[in-house]
Parts: C-alpha cells; structure tokens; sequence
C-alpha cells in the first residue's frame, strides 16, 4: 500500500483512500475473491478511465454514509455535480438502482415531516402522533402502502428519485477483508490524512492477512450477523439463534474461535438476564470464554442448584483458570457450603492494604474526588499526580514497543491498526517470548530508562494499547524513573503479561513521588460510598504481596470546613 498519503484537501481524497484500500485487498486476498468480486475491482481499478470520476466518487460517498438507499436531492456533493447523472453509470454495470422502490418504512426515514404531511394530505389525521405512530396508522389505513412506490411517486411535488446501493453488501465485505474488524471504517483513512490518528508502520509480509481463507471471511460475517440478531432479540427464543451459531465453524481458527465463544458468553448473559436459567446453562457449559465458568455456578445458585454449583466451584478452585475466577470462588464457595449447612471453608486472605481516612471540605466547585485529594497531598517536595492505569501500562508500552509492534503472523495486517490483533490471546506473550524477555531484561542492566526515553521521543502521538499519549509528559515521565525500582516496574510488567485484558486495568488512581529521596507511594481513592472494585482488589493484594508501596485513602466531606481550611489526614 502506499505510503504518501493523498491531499485530505483534493476533493476527491476519499475516492483516492478507497482505491488505495481496494488495491491493497486485489493485491493480498485475489485466491479468496469470487468472480463478482473480481470483476468489481477490475471495473472500479483498471477500467477507471470508462467508469467516470463522479460516478465512482458518488458510489464511495454512498458507501461512507449510513444505510443504502439515498434521495438525490440529498446527494449535493460539488465536485461530483448532479447525482442523476453520475448514477447512470454505476446503474448501467449493476451496482446501483438508479430509481429504487421505496417502502413505507423507508419513505418515513427519508423524509421530513413537512415532506411526509404534503405527502399523505389526503391521509386519515396525524395531527398530535409521533412520526412512529403515524407510520403505524398509515400502515393499517390502506394496504396500497404495503406497496413500495418510486420516491416521486410517494411525494408527487418532487422530480427526485432513490438511489439505492446493490453492491454494499460485496464492499462491505472489502471492508472486512481490509480491516479485519466491521467496527472501523473507510474514515480511518481521513483521519490519519488530517493526522488526528496517527499509526506505527509495521512491516508485515505481503502475506499476514486476517483471513486465510474465504470461509473465513463467511464464518466472521456469519458471527456478526448473529451477535446484530442478538441485540434485537428481546423476549424472543433464543434456540433459532443458537442454531446459527452452532451451524458456524470455526474450528479452522483460532481466532474466530475466539470470537464465537465471546458471542456465546454474551448470548448466556442474555440468558441469564431474562432468568432462562436451562438455556444460559447450556450455552455457559459449551463456551470457552473466560468468566463462562464463574457464569455456570452463578446461574445454578440462582437457580437453587446449590450442590451443582458447590461441585463446579470446588472444581475452580483446585484449578482456577485465572487471578479473577480465584477471587470469586473464593467468595462463592463458604456461601453455598452455609447454605447447604456445611462447615464453611474459611478463604485465606491476602494481606490488605493500609487504609486510612482522608476529610476534606467539600470543594465549592464539583471535582472528581480523585483530583480533590490530588491537589490535598500534593506539595512542591512531594508531588502527587492522578494516573491510574495510564503511568504504568505507558512504562510498559514505552519500555517493550518492539515486541508489541512485532510483525508475528496473524497480529497485523493493515495501516491502521491500534495494537496487535492478538493482544488478548493466551499465547500473546509465548509467541513473542524472546522479544519480550530481551526488554525485560534491561531491567536487570539499567538500559531500560534509555529505551522508554528513545521511544517517548520517536514514538510520540503514535497508536498504541497500551500507551496514554494524552496523559504522559516528560516531567512525569522523569520522576517515574527517577522514583520506581526496576524490580517493581518488572513484577508490575510480567503481571500485565500475565493476563493483558484483564490487567490493564485496576491500578491505583494516584502516585506520589520523593524525588530527593527517589521513592513513590501508590494511592486508591475511594469516594463517600465508593467500594474497591474486584480488579482493584487483585491489584492492591499484588502490590502489598510484593511489598510495594500503597494504600487505600478513604474520602469524607467536611459540611462544617470552608473552603480552603485545612485538613488532617488520617494516619
């Protein structure tokens, strides 16, 4: 693909960006394009010089915007002049109805409601209705409006006609085939023009591809065309929609794999939500997504299964699949055993945290409580700076960009992606273990303050999952280096590694630094009826487990204080 980027300021910038992206595919993806699909690059690339400019920019436009059919009247775009006449074209190879019939559904979301009112003058009245409610009425007053109708042929004081897109449906595959996801889409390519996002290049072969082959394309679709069925379920069955997912195959790939059990999981929790307890046991028994387990026992206690569950917890808790699944059997465990009138199994605790209480008086201007104590403990010899999850996932990011960015099979395989497409796979780390090891082991040498530095500079603004660009400047930067041992930036790191999607999250909401004595202390705040969070939790009990530095401040307004009072803080 090329690398210069077209003029964002060209009018036709975003004709130039799909071609960009329809040559990238015709090159990497031709053995997994059918006939139709070749013939469609073939006519939008190569024969470009008998398919007109205007046409082809109308197609793109349409493409971009939401849906696939169009009013004329509503496609005034100057450099591709009258959409009439830049349809013809594109009618004449198939890819659009230049004068589509419109239903009554679609004529209401087209039009305005002066437009629908001269319309359906004649009409029973609509004075007071919704427009939703109109439509109902309209639709049980004259079956004739079962019919679709030419849009001037609803609205007879226009010339205008609909243009409705055939090809979306082959382009939206492009899409995916492209971007290997159906969440971005074709403005990524004007963002980065304008520089609004900027990506790291990776060099990936020709051959890294999301998709290896066209089943794969048809299985990924297939997914998501379950998981759009799922949010309109509703009270509906759910069988007909577990049918289709056990229909997909996915056993070719793991990553598809992945996908089909997150969908599983969420058709569970769906389950679950309408107390379907048969159903979410079924589909949590044959799903491998984390958490499906824990789901399972929750959904027999609820069911008043209370041996079963008992049994599957006791299960978990000899081999628990991760820290979070541990935390909760050990809360689920002595529940049911009381319930069930046997001796409960006293859980071992981790060593808590310190905790102590924080008054302050109440700002006279709202501010996060997080930000009020901030500014509280923060002097000119200790500073204390908000940053959560930002500082230490930035540390790491900053510290092992290389084996994030690492051009593995199957992690990246367009410009415009954030992170790896593995980030979360289990085998994210051991695929890229010698890489990870080497930036680890600069902890040991003390290079590791070089690194992060060079790629601070080098790497600035660029995409990352774990670097918060918005968040790390150079002073805080420093005094992290200057304060944080190389042995807690590599336990906090080889946890991250650990388990990345669920350990990104959890850390401590401040950090206070000694420069001069070159050592920090992490704080958790918690807010008037604030509670730790189970994440939260794992990460305070690591932090003490290793004897790092932090604890939990406890916030109560003062009503009685002014403002600017002040304040003791609780040992």
């Amino acid at each position: 693909m090329p690398t210069d980027a077209p003029d964002p300021f060209y009018p036709f910038y975003y004709l130039s960006n799909f071609e960009r992206a329809l040559a990238w595919i015709a090159e990497r993806y031709d053995d997994l394009l059918s006939d139709g699909e070749q013939a469609f690059l073939a006519a939008f690339l190569h024969d470009g010089t008998r398919l007109p400019k205007a046409s082809r920019a109308l197609l793109v436009r349409m493409l971009m915007r939401k849906g696939t059919l169009f009013r004329t009247g509503r496609l005034a775009y100057a450099e591709i002049g009258c959409p009439v006449r830049a349809a013809a074209p594109l009618a004449a190879l198939g890819w659009v109805d230049a004068d589509a019939g419109v239903s009554l559904d679609e004529l209401f979301a087209l039009a305005t409601r002066p437009e629908l009112q001269r319309a359906f003058a004649a009409a029973p009245a609509f004075k007071g209705l919704r427009k939703a409610e109109w439509l109902e009425a309209l639709r049980d007053a004259d079956a004739a409006h079962a019919q679709p109708k030419r849009y001037r042929e609803w609205d007879t004081a226009t010339d205008e006609a609909a243009l409705r897109v055939l090809v979306a449906p082959v382009c939206e595959r492009f899409r995916l085939m492209f971007f290997g996801n159906l969440h971005q889409d074709w403005s990524e390519f004007v963002l980065a023009d304008l520089g609004v996002f900027q990506y790291e290049r990776v060099a990936f072969e020709s051959s890294s591809r999301a998709f290896q082959q066209r089943e794969d394309v048809d299985c990924y679709l297939a997914l998501h065309a379950c998981r759009e069925a799922l949010e309109l379920a509703g009270n509906e069955a759910l069988d007909p929609l577990l049918a289709a997912v056990d229909s997909i195959d996915t056993r070719h790939n793991a990553w598809l794999a992945l996908r089909r059990a997150k969908l599983l999981f969420a058709i569970g929790h769906h389950a679950e939500r309408r107390h379907d307890w048969d159903t979410a046991l079924r589909v949590y028994e044959r799903c491998a997504w984390p958490g499906a387990r824990h789901r399972r026992m929750r959904v027999l206690e609820r069911a008043g299964s209370d041996d079963a569950a008992l049994g599957l917890a006791l299960q978990a808790a000899a081999a628990p699949e991760s820290e979070e699944e541990q935390q909760r059997v050990a809360r689920i465990v002595p529940r049911l055993q009381r319930r069930l009138g046997l001796a409960a199994q006293k859980a071992v605790g981790a060593r808590a945290a310190q905790r102590g209480m924080l008054e302050l008086a109440r700002p006279l201007v709202p501010v996060a409580v997080e930000y009020a104590v901030r500014d509280h403990l923060s002097t000119e010899d200790a500073p204390v700076h908000y940053v959560e999850n930002a500082l230490i996932n930035s540390l790491f990011g900053l510290l092992c960009w290389e084996p994030v960015f690492a051009a593995v099979p199957g992690a990246f395989f367009h410009p415009f992606q954030r992170g790896p497409a593995d980030l979360h796979a289990p085998d994210f780390r051991a695929r890229r273990a010698a890489r990870f090891d080497a930036c680890l082991a600069q902890l040991e040498s003390g290079a590791y303050r070089t690194t992060i530095l060079r790629h601070f500079d080098t790497k600035a603004g660029l995409q990352s999952p774990f670097v918060f660009w918005g968040m790390l400047t150079r002073e805080l930067l420093t005094l992290a280096l200057d304060c944080l041992p190389a042995a807690h930036l590599k336990l906090w790191f080889e946890r991250l590694l650990v388990d990345v999607r669920a350990n990104r999250s959890g850390l401590p909401d401040l950090i206070r630094f000694w420069p001069h004595e070159r050592r920090y202390e992490l704080i958790e705040v918690k807010g008037p009826g604030d509670r730790l969070q189970d994440n939260q939790i794992r990460w305070l009990a690591y932090c003490v487990q290793h004897d790092m530095p932090v604890r939990v401040l406890d916030v109560r307004w003062k009503e009685s204080m002014l403002a600017g009072e002040s304040d003791a803080e609780a040992a």
